[in-house]
């Protein structure tokens, strides 16, 4: 390729000059090709190590000129066959314009001016912004990547480190590519080359470690081995990216979303070097995470920037130090010294944004006022003047709000619903959601409560004093979005919220207010879209809504259980991939109580999306990998209950419902709300806390325990009995208790006194380190459960096919990863086309006509040289039965099942039907309304015959006959879902055009093999006995009416192979005689000349230039056919002739096909041959080394063969 000049000052070192002339030097690099000796191999060490581009590019042409000692390099190329484009354009285009210079400086100045240009111009249509942003030396990292390992252009390098790689006890210098979807290594030391290339996809666990073989190293396990990398420069930065890069692979393989890079991510003042654009973008992922879990904030929002600042607390009267955060629509502050101050002040409830005087107290002020007359003072900002400008600019962008909805009054039948005006409540009230409803104002608690007489004992007393409590907070820290969140926040949490400011709160420290109020009437729409429809979710809602809370009585009528039915239907309806997940409905349940529908549904959001990522999908990913988090925090906190839990295998029986409901199944519901306010608070730390506490509390009676079950029942009946004697609500029967009740009740534990202890003994667990062993554990669970979802496949399948266990897993590998690869290198169909976690695990996984060509090319026993993509198509069609296409593993192993273990009759019916529609592309050419028996179940004229649509147009009867009718038709129904075994008795005949192409892929199967001399004569006698059986087929199915004889002109000489005895030789002469030939004997001959000539032409297709048959040489005088027309002109007989046409009345059964085949022993030994499947899928295997060996070598190097 065409580089930018550079300067070279010594052209001779380690380069082998190969062509010059009075300008322009071609050099190969020393040691590169054949032989070399020891200077070759320390070059290539030498290249390697300093990471030069020579080993990617061992060519490069220089710019001379005679009086100067300074070369310049303007091209470089991988190949021989590159280089010497460049070199004939430079000879044909500029060498003879630079000779008429005068003046060296214009040759160089001329030549540089012309190589730039035409980069410049390349470079044109490429419209890709990280290409722009790149540094030069990182695309030619990017470039070496590709070539030393075959990617192609859509995998993108993120970043390359020089590393050690352990090879047994011996480390390799060399480099580390960190692309996308993959971890790549090369090193070439003194001849020996390694190379590995791992996808992310196929990691289960990476650590970071010191031992004392590993000094600071990084292994990276997958299931088969584990890789050790160190000496790195920043081992640090190098393992986050990896992290980073795993957990996209992770989330590819749950929920399948490919990586897609961030178009609008700034671009920087300055080219950085060595940094790409996806590494910044992966950079400003983990930053917006951080800074979203950091402040409760929606997926949506992008960290701008921070900055180090000073808050001024008025209730504090001092300045906090912390660090001030800008996105688009919040200005964020976190205080250095944790939980001192915590500020969220939304865009939307700025008013002003002024520079306030400075001075030297008050350095470089700024102050924020917001619609609730709140006013900020953050000073000792750095770059004042421009974070005035960043906020001002974000404001512009803020759509104006007429109404504070910071300002949440206590009450939630205050809060602002925006599904309707009051000027349309009689609209309105025909909708499912509006105003009008009890629970679109307050929250079902409340509207219970409001006619029960005030309380005035102790316990509300109680109750009365937290309120006051809370308002005297309000009064000081402010109460709304903007509120300041300090440790007095988190001790009046602890305390326990208030009922009546329960759902205000929940709503504030969840982060939920924030998008309530940025989506103003989107509950209420999304209702009435979701409402009405039937989906699988929508069932299983209803048949979990009498199971929320049933001994809860706002949940014993039709209030509550209406409620509930809209909120989760909404949010089924909202998030698909979601849907609805037993456990939603208790944690719902709960938020109605307190909160009114709308705000239940945000908080619900906020659950499922933000505070307990992945806990609700199909397969609680999440749940699960908090429950490998909690092992892992007992085994550091309780190391001797680890191990006898262990042993009991309790933890993973006990945690995933703990986790799933926040302990509302298992504990007390008064009790249990309280570690609710802490969860909205704290996050889930609480919950690994409290669940810490529950079992360091029974430590001494597990150890005792001697089986499971006594385990669950002592940490069952102390949950049951964790009370709240606090409450002011009337006792709430627990049904887990009255389960798990003994004789002896246990004593009483006091819910505030278990979240004390909690602190006390657990108070020292952090989100961060939180989150990095949910990381670790995310690989675990979700490579589990891909191992799970395997192993029910093969399962699934084996009692279906005669490949072993280990056969089908391998192929299930396979398979999966031409899915995944496609998801990321492109494919026809999209990802979510391609892959439904709503199916079973059988039909997940699917692929599309390209892939399957692909597999079909590396696995399948008939090989067919160029006609296989062909056969591949036609395979393809016929296993995707819905025609959707695409293919799911039980298809695809259907396909291979028969070609690799069918009997003869299997495969050649196999065969036979890959001829016929589907397989045939000419289904599709068909006119409307021509369906043929084997594919008349798929067209509309069935569907109305069949029993099961006689029984969905039943008509009304008598009670008499309603049950023997009933009965009847499930019979019929019955009967009709049986599965029929086909014989070959149902296949449809063959017509002639078919036929043809039926022997052309015989012979095209047949051309790599051993005895294909033999093979050869044995399909070309089939062929002919077969033409002569579908002509006497067809007199006795005309009756001997008149036929249509097809006008072909003469063919020339054909011929067999050597010593193969023509199957036409003794046709030849019928051609002319004393009567004339009949009709039907002539359309014989023509029917055999297209056949043989399909048959030459197969092989003529098949030839290879390397290697050419010793059967393509064409004898003359054999095989000769000729045609009933006297016409001399001689054409090619496989080529549709002008003015042919094929008998539309000849055909031939799957019978009559078998049983000439059956005749022909080559044939027979053929087809009942066994095929190793083991070896195909070792070679698809290493198909991807001999791919990298290939893109690497040079065009001299390479042999004549492809692969």
């Amino acid at each position: 390729m065409w580089i930018q000049p550079e300067e070279v000052l010594l052209a001779g070192a380690l380069w082998v000059s190969e062509r010059a002339n009075p300008f322009f030097i071609l050099q190969r690099r020393r040691g590169h090709g054949r032989g070399g000796g020891l200077s070759g191999l320390l070059v290539g060490t030498l290249d390697v190590v300093l990471d030069s581009s020579a080993r990617v590019a061992p060519y490069r042409i220089l710019l001379q000129t005679a009086d100067s000692q300074i070369f310049w390099n303007i091209a470089c190329g991988s190949s021989r066959k590159e280089i010497t484009e460049h070199w004939d354009w430079l000879e044909s285009n500029l060498l003879q314009t630079i000779s008429i210079f005068d003046n060296d400086e214009d040759i160089t100045t001329f030549v540089k001016g012309k190589i730039s240009g035409i980069i410049a111009e390349e470079n044109r249509p490429a419209d890709s912004e990280e290409q722009e942003e790149d540094s030069g030396k990182f695309r030619e990292a990017e470039l070496k990547m590709r070539r030393l390992f075959g990617m192609p252009d859509e995998e993108k390098l993120v970043n390359y480190y020089s590393c050690s790689y352990w090879k047994g006890r011996v480390p390799r210098q060399g480099w580390l590519y960190l692309s996308v979807n993959h971890l790549c290594f090369y090193s070439f030391l003194l001849g020996k080359e390694v190379t590995l290339v791992v996808p992310w996809t196929e990691v289960t666990q990476l650590d970071k470690n010191a031992t004392l073989l590993f000094p600071e190293s990084v292994r990276v396990s997958t299931r088969l081995t584990e890789h050790f990398f160190s000496m790195f420069l920043n081992i640090n930065d190098t393992f986050k990216l990896m992290e980073q890069l795993a957990n996209i692979a992770m989330r590819q393989l749950l929920d399948n979303e490919a990586f897609a890079a961030d178009r609008s991510l700034p671009k920087p003042c300055k080219t950085l070097k060595n940094v790409s654009a996806l590494k910044r973008d992966l950079d400003a992922r983990a930053k917006n995470e951080r800074y979203r879990a950091m402040f409760r904030l929606t997926q949506d929002e992008r960290l701008d920037g921070h900055t180090d600042c000073t808050l001024w607390t008025p209730f504090a009267k001092m300045h906090v130090v912390g660090q001030l955060f800008i996105s688009n629509n919040y200005i964020c502050f976190n205080s250095r010294e944790e939980d001192l101050c915590q500020l969220i002040i939304p865009l939307r409830e700025v008013t002003i944004v002024e520079k306030a005087d400075s001075s030297s107290v008050l350095p470089c002020p700024v102050s924020i006022s917001t619609k609730n007359k709140m006013n900020f003072l953050f000073a000792n900002l750095k770059d004042r003047d421009f974070l005035v400008q960043r906020i001002s600019d974000f404001l512009q962008r803020t759509p104006d709000s007429s109404r504070s909805d910071s300002d949440v009054c206590p009450c939630p039948q205050t809060s602002n619903i925006h599904s309707a005006s009051a000027g349309s409540e009689s609209i309105s009230r025909g909708r499912h959601y509006h105003p009008g409803l009890p629970t679109a104002s307050c929250g079902l608690l409340q509207l219970y409560h409001q006619d029960t007489p005030e309380d005035l004992g102790p316990k509300a007393m109680k109750e009365k004093m937290k309120e006051e409590s809370w308002n005297i907070h309000f009064s000081e820290f402010g109460r709304g979005v903007c509120m300041y969140r300090t440790s007095r926040t988190r001790d009046l949490v602890l305390n326990g919220i208030p009922e009546c400011l329960r759902g205000e709160l929940w709503l504030l420290f969840s982060g939920a207010q924030n998008e309530m109020a940025t989506h103003p009437g989107y509950y209420g729409d999304l209702v009435e879209q979701a409402m009405g429809l039937c989906s699988l979710a929508t069932e299983e809602i209803e048949r979990d809504l009498h199971r929320s809370m049933p001994e809860h009585r706002a949940f014993q009528n039709e209030t509550g259980i209406a409620a509930l039915r809209r909120v989760l239907t909404a949010y089924a309806h909202r998030n698909p991939g979601i849907g609805y997940c037993q456990a939603m409905n208790i944690v719902t349940s709960v938020l109605l109580l307190y909160c009114t529908e709308e705000q239940a549904f945000w908080l619900l959001v906020a659950l499922c999306e933000r505070m307990l990522p992945d806990y609700y999908n199909t397969r609680v990913v999440g749940a699960l990998v908090d429950q490998g988090v909690f092992e892992e925090l007992t085994r550091a906190f309780l190391p001797l209950l680890y191990e006898h839990m262990q042993q009991l295998g309790v933890i993973s029986t006990i945690s995933l419902s703990w986790f799933l409901t926040l302990f509302l199944s298992v504990m007390p519901f008064d009790s249990a709300v309280l570690l609710v306010d802490c969860f909205f608070y704290e996050g889930i730390k609480v919950i690994f806390q409290v669940a810490l506490a529950v079992l360091h509390d029974n430590m001494d009676a597990l150890l005792s325990c001697s089986d499971e079950g006594e385990a669950m029942t002592i940490l069952g009946r102390y949950l049951d009995n964790v009370v709240n004697k606090q409450t002011v609500a009337p006792p709430t029967p627990h049904l887990h208790a009255l389960l798990t009740s003994g004789d002896e009740p246990p004593p009483e534990i006091d819910v505030f006194d278990l979240i004390k202890s909690s602190y006390e003994k657990f108070g020292t667990l952090r989100s961060d380190v939180i989150e990095q062993m949910r990381f670790k554990q995310r690989l675990k669970v979700i490579q589990s459960l891909e191992d799970t979802a395997k192993r029910s496949v093969v399962r699934a399948v084996m009692t279906e096919s005669a490949f072993s266990i280990e056969e089908l897993e391998e192929l299930y590998c396979l398979f999966k990863s031409k899915h995944m690869t496609s998801c990321y290198w492109g494919s026809t169909s999209s990802a979510a086309e391609r892959h439904d976690p709503s199916l079973p695990y059988l039909e997940q996984y699917r692929i599309d006509s390209a892939q399957f060509t692909q597999l079909f090319i590396s696995l399948a026993p008939w090989v067919c040289g160029g006609h296989t993509p062909t056969l591949a198509a036609r395979l393809f069609r016929l296993l995707d039965q819905n025609q959707d296409g695409l293919v799911n593993f039980k298809e695809f192993i259907t396909g291979l099942t028969g070609m690799y273990h069918g009997d003869m009759t299997e495969k050649l019916k196999l065969l036979y039907k890959l001829h016929l529609p589907p397989g045939s592309t000419h289904l599709y050419m068909w006119a409307a309304g021509h369906v043929t028996p084997w594919m008349s179940h798929l067209y509309d004229d069935d569907t109305f015959t069949t029993p099961s649509f006689a029984l969905m147009c039943l008509p009304v009867w008598s009670s008499e006959d309603k049950v023997k009718d009933y009965r009847y038709y499930l019979r019929m129904w019955a009967t009709e879902k049986e599965p029929k075994k086909e014989t070959i008795k149902d296949l449809p005949r063959m017509n002639q055009e078919q036929f043809i192409e039926f022997c052309k892929t015989l012979y095209n199967m047949f051309s790599e093999d051993s005895s294909e001399q033999q093979l050869y004569h044995s399909i070309a006698t089939v062929a002919s006995l077969l033409l002569r059986i579908g002509e006497v087929g067809k007199k006795f199915s005309n009756n001997g009416g008149k036929k249509s004889v097809a006008a072909v002109e003469q063919a020339p000489p054909l011929s067999a192979p050597e010593g193969a005895e023509s199957p036409c030789g003794d046709l030849s002469q019928l051609s002319t005689g004393e009567g004339g030939v009949h009709a039907g004997r002539a359309e014989s001959l023509s029917g055999e000349c297209q056949v043989i000539g399909a048959l030459a032409d197969a092989h003529l297709e098949d030839e290879d230039e390397a290697s050419v048959s010793s059967y393509s040489v064409v004898s003359s005088g054999s095989l000769r056919c000729e045609d009933v027309a006297d016409d001399d002109d001689a054409v090619l007989v496989g080529e549709r002739r002008r003015g042919s046409t094929l008998d539309a009345d000849w055909s031939i059964s799957f019978e009559q096909a078998l049983a000439s085949l059956l005749t022909e022993a080559p044939l027979v030994d053929f087809f009942e041959r066994k095929r190793d499947v083991r070896s195909k899928m070792a070679a698809c295997r290493a198909q991807r080394a001999v791919e990298r060996q290939t893109s690497s070598a040079s065009d001299h190097e390479l042999t004549p063969h492809t692969v």
